[in-house]
């Protein structure tokens, strides 16, 4: 048995009710609480090299399953998976789990979770690391999400999240094959590939979502064949809907909460990206503008050669900065304390 593979032994896992749903969490270690939120399309296999690191540096590391992923419930209706949802669902976990307050940490969508968990509960989150997807305030006059990403699109194009807004089209392209699905979406959004295989979050109106992918030859090293199957015997049995369902509350979210508008992060927070991730490059002012939206940035890092999949292309990179963050909150801890 490899390294690797004898440290997913050792995560634990069990199921839990909270907010309503049963969650799937996978667990390590003991100490203050650390709650790892995955994005799409992800499990919490997505931290598999981050539980282990973050137990041996002397933490309670948490990784759930995600509303609608994995074997984690999938409420039927859109308006199941609006982020007052899934925040309900992080503070619901933090609690079951017998803790006052705990760090939260987010990759992609997870990021997303995490950003909102702090600021709608800042009681509970004493702090965020954001990965991939940067926090960026949101401002007067902005439009709703999806009218935004209409107008960014080029006359015959269209954005990837708009492909995904109508219920069942994208399900039935992704479904049809979900161990290609995921072959073709962990490629080519990673980094270190060949120009021509990168993504294309932009397409044309008469592509689906899977043309602006390429499906490899061979995967790339950090992604091992069982790591793969992982992945597709999970989507196999559930489909792709309750993530992508995800998406799909952005509006809904929107509307409900104008009195966000020029709210500030404020926690302690670190930012991970990479150099080569997509969604860096499409989100670049808001990774360009982080010091602003977040006061307290204690780093921002962005990883040379690494694509979207931070945590996973780069894991001993990722792991150190997160250790080096939690150390550093653990020693304004001790300060306060002895104050």
């Amino acid at each position: 048995m490899s390294e690797s593979s004898a440290q997913i032994k050792s995560i634990q896992h069990r199921s839990i009710q909270v907010n309503g749903i049963k969650m799937h969490i996978a667990e390590q270690g003991k100490g203050p609480l650390v709650v790892l939120a995955h994005g799409w399309p992800e499990l919490w296999y997505s931290w598999r090299h981050v539980l282990p690191a973050l137990a041996a540096a002397g933490y309670h590391v948490v990784a759930p399953d995600m509303r609608g992923d994995g074997q984690t419930d999938a409420p039927p209706n859109m308006q199941d998976y609006t982020q007052f949802q899934f925040v309900g669902d992080v503070v619901g976990l933090v609690h079951t789990l017998g803790h006052e307050q705990a760090v939260i940490a987010g990759h992609d969508l997870g990021a997303m979770v995490a950003h909102n968990a702090a600021i709608l509960r800042p009681d509970i989150f004493r702090a965020v690391i954001l990965l991939s997807v940067p926090y960026g305030a949101r401002t007067e006059g902005a439009v709703k999400p999806t009218e935004g990403m209409r107008k960014r699109a080029p006359e015959g194009q269209q954005f990837y999240q708009i492909y995904f807004q109508t219920p069942g089209i994208a399900e039935k392209g992704f479904d049809a094959d979900p161990k290609r699905t995921l072959r073709m979406f962990l490629y080519s959004l990673c980094g270190s590939i060949p120009k021509e295989h990168k993504w294309r979050y932009m397409f044309g109106v008469n592509e689906k979502a899977l043309d602006g992918c390429v499906d490899p030859k061979q995967l790339p090293a950090w992604l091992k064949p069982e790591d793969l199957d992982y992945y597709a015997n999970e989507y196999s049995r559930t489909g792709f809907r309750g993530g992508l369902n995800w998406y799909r509350g952005q509006d809904i979210f929107w509307q409900e909460t104008p009195f966000l508008i020029g709210c500030k992060l404020m926690q302690p927070t670190l930012y991970v990206g990479g150099t080569d991730d997509a969604v860096v490059e499409f989100a670049r002012p808001y990774v360009d503008n982080l010091e602003k939206s977040v006061p307290n940035l204690w780093n921002k890092v962005l990883l040379p050669g690494v694509g979207h999949w931070t945590e996973q292309e780069a894991p001993t990179e990722v792991n150190r900065l997160m250790v080096d963050f939690l150390d550093f909150l653990g020693s304004v801890d001790s300060r306060s304390a002895a104050e």
